[in-house]
């Protein structure tokens, strides 16, 4: 049995089929003789409902591709310490999250499974947490987180941007090796250059994105309200249909047995009308004398 794929179907799941679908897969491992991977499949755990959402997203390559390039673009701020550039793309951090955690919000509503606020909220806070560790980063791009991790308080391995000041006096002269280090300095200003343009159009494809879907969802409301009042129309017709129907069948069955009243009468007054003949004949001949009569 191909353990991966057991894991990657698990953590497709929405929470609520996890369980079971782990018991057979676990079962079919250990009918099939593969003990280890009947082992490795019970003890996977059950995902919490927002890690599952953001697993969800996760597995959205484009959407998952944004959150690293900002997180890159965060860390390489946060090592340069400019307190300038590194404002501007903490509020793009939140404008990204914010969008991200409403698409994994309408991922899930598209799985059959529709979430609250809190949740959304808590996978939030994963998506915060994964762009402050290349760990957690690392783990929530896999698919298979199983709870949200303990946020970071800072970005690891560097110090807080508030303790980044200027000397009075200006810039400090450069130390031996100054050469080296602004070359090194002018090299970390290029990426984070280049860092900070693609997350800045991260955020505005997260932007644009928003939108489109605000956009389809309201005409998907228009036309599932179109759809319904279509549908109790044609209801309506169709009863009303039945019911013509059904007077046009006794409608026919009525027209079917007056016919039959009629060529009934019809036979019987012919047989009348032979008789008033036949009566009519013996009259006469008895009046003009007929010897026979």
């Amino acid at each position: 049995m191909d353990v991966d794929e057991v894991v990657e179907e698990l953590y497709r799941l929405p929470p609520a089929q996890f369980t079971a679908t782990r018991a057979t897969r676990a079962a079919e491992a250990r009918q099939a003789g593969d003990a280890p991977a009947a082992r490795r499949i019970a003890g996977l755990r059950k995902p919490t409902l927002a890690a599952w959402v953001s697993n969800l997203l996760a597995r959205r390559t484009e959407e998952a591709g944004q959150l690293l390039q900002l997180a890159q673009a965060l860390r390489e701020a946060h090592r340069t310490l400019d307190p300038d550039q590194f404002r501007t793309l903490s509020h793009q951090r939140h404008v990204v999250v914010a969008g991200l955690a409403r698409e994994a919000g309408r991922l899930a509503r598209q799985a059959g499974q529709p979430v609250s606020g809190s949740v959304l909220h808590e996978v939030e806070q994963i998506l915060h947490a994964a762009l402050a560790d290349p760990e957690i980063a690392e783990q929530w791009s896999t698919g298979t987180l199983t709870k949200a991790p303990a946020a970071p308080t800072d970005f690891p391995g560097t110090a807080p941007v508030a303790q980044v000041k200027q000397k009075p006096g200006g810039p400090a002269a450069p130390a031996r090796g100054g050469k080296e280090r602004d070359t090194a300095a002018d090299r970390r200003r290029a990426r984070l250059k280049d860092a900070m343009k693609a997350a800045t159009e991260a955020a505005a494809e997260v932007n644009r994105r928003d939108e489109a879907v605000r956009r389809a969802e309201k005409e998907h409301e228009r036309a599932t309200a179109r759809r319904s009042a279509a549908d109790e129309r044609v209801e309506q017709l169709t009863a009303r249909l039945g019911e013509a129907q059904e007077e046009q069948r006794a409608a026919a069955e009525e027209a079917d047995a007056a016919a039959r009243r009629v060529r009934e009468a019809t036979r019987e007054r012919r047989a009348a009308q032979r008789t008033a003949d036949t009566a009519s004949r013996a009259v006469r001949r008895l009046s003009d004398g007929d010897p026979e009569l």
